[in-house]
């Protein structure tokens, strides 16, 4: 097993103190109008005009490209739309039963601070897990979140982590594995990494719907980042 990075406590709130925007979309969003609402959020909160965002929502059933995605990683380009992104990472899929979270946060109000800025997503979702009853690991070298099965000792990821910054306002974010078809995943190599699987709540006995997954993000993130005050979904440039 790989060595476990320490699990102490990460805080990145603002200075201010200021609340984050968190929405919600409730029907299934297409990645390039999410793309699209992201960019120009981002361009927003760069330039001073909007607060900062998370905004959490379902893909159809997709394949994305970070920008250290391996063409050989691709293992059926015709199952799925296959779209390039411009955050860090490899190939993952988003579909329907998998949460996103799209964090559009200004590190220049936080801490200009890449690394310390991925590991606090990265608490986030353990945390989130932890009020779910499951126990979420981060590994030395594989970013996302880890989990090992009751009696089962592989270690398999249940959230993956892929961001970009712009002018130290981040995009992209976060997908936690709730209840996808795991089936789905086959056409990828996720994140580039084989010798280990992926998982989701559902698969690990977890009987939690998303409205109960979106309130133990919401609590675990106020932990970390901050608080959080209800807002609309972005609309479609």
């Amino acid at each position: 097993m790989s060595e476990l990075i320490s699990d102490a406590p990460i805080r990145f709130g603002r200075d201010d103190g200021a609340a984050v925007q968190w929405a919600v979309s409730s029907a299934p969003v297409a990645y390039p109008e999410a793309v699209a609402a992201m960019e120009a959020r981002v361009a927003s909160i760069v330039a001073g005009e909007a607060p900062e965002l998370v905004w959490l929502l379902e893909h159809p059933p997709l394949y994305s490209a970070g920008v250290s995605a391996k063409a050989a990683d691709l293992i059926d380009p015709d199952r799925f739309p296959v779209f390039s992104s411009g955050r860090g990472g490899q190939f993952t899929y988003h579909g329907p039963g998998q949460r996103v979270a799209y964090v559009m946060l200004d590190l220049r109000a936080r801490s200009r601070d890449a690394r310390a800025f991925v590991t606090a997503l990265e608490t986030w979702v353990i945390d989130a897990l932890a009020r779910l009853g499951v126990v979420g690991e981060i590994r030395c070298g594989r970013v996302g979140v880890w989990v090992c099965s009751p009696g089962d000792p592989r270690e398999e990821k249940i959230a993956a982590i892929g961001v970009k910054l712009r002018r130290w306002v981040s995009f992209h974010g976060v997908s936690l594995n709730v209840t996808p078809d795991l089936s789905h995943f086959d056409g990828i190599v996720p994140c580039g990494i084989s010798e280990h699987g992926v998982t989701s709540l559902e698969r690990l006995g977890v009987q939690a719907d998303m409205a109960r997954v979106d309130d133990a993000l919401a609590e675990a993130f106020k932990d970390v980042f901050g608080p959080i005050l209800n807002a609309a979904s972005p609309p479609a440039p």
